[in-house]
């Protein structure tokens, strides 16, 4: 037996997420939260997109399968996962905290806006418009091809799992993007074209599969969101400076 299915879940909404919506709006340069990233959690609504995640886990039959579960450090993604399995009384899969999965550090450019990215750090700016959002690393932080690097060590742990057919990941937008561009082998001119036109929402639903070990991944599912309504939809980004792709 081995994982035949990856469904990767991005946590729900954040205090912090909802903090640089309130920045962005003012024009101001500074996010202000009151938690260091790894402690950041959910907001009122992120709990409910949580619930509802669950909700649809238990519809789709996430544990009609032996099924692992590997989850950020991070508090919101911990949380996220924790309300969705508790909210329809799923089983808990065996849980494994992998700090391989936590979000995309930024460095020097944490806690700002883009405007504040200009404002404050315009060298910083000049060298990611040069070197593009692949690689550009801000100091002290990673880069999209830095996330790929340990997302590339945690797929091969992928096939060291036994007993397992669905390995379900719950953890950060980036993650999830770049977990599946690993798995599809993107290279950054196709991942960047796809980046341009896909979002990972909130409490969203993502899913991979392959026939086998060795087999070639596919994408059967990216970002879902049918189980939220309208209105309990968000696409916050993670990071400040994924707002878009130039």
């Amino acid at each position: 037996m081995a994982v035949t299915e990856i469904w990767l879940v991005r946590h729900g909404e954040s205090t912090a997420n909802v903090a640089a919506a309130r920045a962005d709006a003012a024009g101001a340069d500074v996010i202000e939260v009151d938690h260091r990233d790894a402690d950041v959690p959910l907001s009122p609504l992120g709990e409910e997109q949580s619930r509802a995640l669950g909700q649809e886990l238990a519809d789709r039959g996430v544990d009609d399968v032996p099924v692992a579960l590997w989850v950020s450090p991070y508090r919101r993604a911990q949380q996220t996962i924790g309300i969705a399995l508790e909210a329809d009384g799923l089983t808990e899969p065996p849980r494994r905290t992998d700090e391989r999965l936590r979000d995309r550090e930024l460095g020097v450019l944490d806690l700002l806006t883009r405007q504040g990215v200009r404002n404050r750090y315009p060298d910083e700016e000049r060298r990611r418009q040069w070197l593009g959002k692949y690689y550009h690393r801000p100091a002290g932080g990673e880069s999209w091809a830095d996330v790929m690097l340990r997302l590339r060590s945690v797929m091969t742990d992928v096939d060291r799992l036994e007993g397992t057919e669905r390995l379900l990941v719950a953890a950060h937008d980036a993650v999830v993007m770049l977990a599946m561009a690993v798995c599809l082998d993107l290279d950054e001119h196709a991942l960047m074209a796809f980046a341009e036109d896909h979002t990972v929402a909130n409490a969203s639903l993502t899913r991979l599969h392959r026939d086998g070990p060795g087999a070639p991944w596919t994408l059967e599912e990216f970002s879902a969101v049918g189980h939220l309504d309208d209105d309990e939809v968000t696409e916050h980004s993670g990071r400040k400076d994924d707002v878009r792709v130039e």
